[in-house]
């Protein structure tokens, strides 16, 4: 009876003993954190492509050349001047001018471009002219202009330098041109002293063209006073008209 409650303590303690041991494992791997797996990585993103060329890429005016373009790997392509095209393709276009097309492909794994270059030769001039179409006369009351004075002045004013200068430059370009400058006063004052302010004008015209090149012997000068006058009002506005070294051609 002593030996049957022996061995039944014996046999309850070993059972509290394993009970322990595994609550103890059990605890132990509740409190340990099992470590999540590594995520995933994201695909690996491919950069676009891009090529672009031009045939024929040297043209004359007028005339007209074939762009030509592929991609990859992009959702946003355009070419500069022509806008959004598709991934692949081509157009014809006429450049005015030399040009470098540009091509801009853009994607999720970047950015890419490619450029052609288009040159345009220019418009070949035609040859001068061996006749002009307007007569030497002609040309000379296009382009000569009168030298205008102030009142009771024989001075070139200084806003008619320019047209001073572009007269001479006029008459060395066409050196078998003689003239004869007329000098003209408005209606005030008596007729010999405009007659004498006419001729001071005159030669005021003359000697500004001698310094500027021309020969002396290709003007003659004469006064005319107020006897012929341009405007026969009698205003301010008619007399600044009538004060002038006016240029005649002389045939």
């Amino acid at each position: 009876m002593k030996h049957a409650i022996r061995m039944t303590i014996t046999t309850t303690r070993w059972a509290t003993l394993v009970f322990a041991l595994g609550t103890i494992v059990f605890l132990g791997a509740c409190h340990k954190k099992v470590a999540p797996p590594p995520p995933t990585p994201p695909p690996a993103l491919t950069a676009p492509t891009a090529s672009l060329s031009a045939n024929p890429n040297t043209l004359d005016q007028g005339q007209s050349t074939t762009l030509t373009w592929q991609t990859t790997n992009a959702t946003d392509i355009s070419i500069d001047g022509i806008g959004v095209v598709e991934a692949s393709g081509s157009r014809q276009v006429t450049p005015s001018n030399s040009t470098t097309y540009h091509l801009i492909a853009k994607g999720a794994g970047g950015t890419q471009d490619a450029t052609a270059r288009v040159t345009v030769n220019s418009a070949a001039e035609p040859p001068p002219s061996t006749a002009s179409n307007a007569t030497e006369e002609e040309l000379f009351s296009q382009n000569v202009k009168d030298i205008y004075f102030d009142y009771d002045k024989y001075d070139v004013r200084a806003d008619q330098q320019g047209s001073l200068r572009g007269d001479a430059q006029f008459l060395q370009q066409h050196a078998n041109i003689h003239i004869t400058v007329e000098g003209h006063s408005d209606e005030r004052g008596s007729t010999e002293y405009n007659l004498a302010l006419g001729t001071s004008r005159a030669d005021a015209v003359k000697n500004a063209l001698i310094q500027a090149g021309i020969g002396g012997d290709r003007i003659k000068t004469i006064s005319y006073g107020k006897e012929k006058p341009f405007c026969t009002e009698s205003n301010e506005s008619c007399w600044q008209q009538n004060r002038r070294g006016h240029f005649v051609y002389e045939k």
